[in-house]
């Protein structure tokens, strides 16, 4: 399928979705956008930007969620998407008002736990936009394809299906690299959330904990699977970040994981094992 000017799916270039979790700030936004766009433009790498303007899925009524729907899907139109010049992608829900942030984006997101919501994937992929719809943690990948049939008898084909892990007990997931595999079943190009997989849902209390010291070793087993796209969640400072603090790769890991991505070309298996240095851990 063709995405934001790019054919991707099997036997094509991996591309690259990164980006913040959520939008905290413009001069933020620019920064980590400006900086993504240098890398992955040097090294030929298809890139979306994304960001949320409204984390609707917080483990904490206080939690912080973004600039909301007022001003949000439109900050991301303007200080990214005309400013910086990349393609944007951002998360929906059921009660966003469709039409309105389509209009300003160029890829929907459908929220992991939302996956079975049968009227709200269709309502999604009735916009004419693609669409990347996360498999729930609870959810095996062949069921998947019930949920990439709802989006498509819509009319619409650009669909992306994506892997973030398998809730593996209380406050943990697990990433089974055979469901990468199982989901190119469904036709649609596979992507890889290699920030969200380490991700320890709940494991704070009021928030989710993460082990971002183990996004190399998932992301280079899936980028070995050649013809599909990964994410990464970004920040300058992880650390000191409002939200996902814990799974988030650290700035200086950007250029190392696009170079990641470059390596993964069809015939490059070998090379794309290399590369990644360790990011740091979370400042409590």
């Amino acid at each position: 399928m063709r995405l934001t000017g790019h054919e991707v799916g099997a036997g094509r270039p991996l591309f690259l979705i990164a980006g913040p979790c959520v939008i905290e700030g413009a001069a933020l936004t620019q920064e980590i956008a400006g900086r993504l766009k240098e890398i992955t433009s040097r090294l030929g790498v298809p890139f979306i930007f994304k960001a949320s303007y409204d984390k609707a899925n917080r483990s904490s009524g206080a939690s912080f969620r973004g600039p909301g729907i007022e001003d949000g899907p439109q900050d991301i139109s303007t200080d990214v998407r005309r400013a910086i010049g990349v393609p944007v992608l951002t998360d929906v829900h059921e009660d966003t008002p469709l039409a309105e942030v389509a209009a300003v984006v160029d890829v929907l997101q459908t929220p992991a736990f939302l996956c079975r919501q049968t009227n709200f994937i269709v309502n999604t992929a009735s916009q004419g936009k693609p669409v990347n719809i996360k498999k729930g943690q609870f959810l095996s990948p062949w069921e998947m394809q019930n949920v990439v049939d709802k989006a498509r008898s819509t009319g619409n084909e650009a669909i992306l299906v994506c892997e973030r892990g398998f809730s593996f007990g209380y406050n943990n997931l697990v990433s089974d690299m055979r469901s990468l595999s199982i989901l190119r079943a469904t036709g649609c190009p596979v992507v890889f959330d290699a920030t969200h997989s380490v991700q320890l849902p709940g494991g704070q209390g009021s928030a989710s904990g993460g082990q971002r010291e183990f996004i190399p070793v998932l992301a280079r087993a899936a980028v070995c699977r050649r013809g599909g796209g990964a994410v990464h969640g970004d920040a300058p400072q992880p650390g000191s970040s409002a939200v996902g603090r814990s799974e988030r790769l650290a700035a200086r890991a950007h250029g190392a994981a696009a170079r990641h991505a470059v390596r993964a070309r069809p015939g490059g298996e070998e090379s794309a094992l290399r590369g990644i240095p360790a990011v740091r851990k979370s400042r409590r």
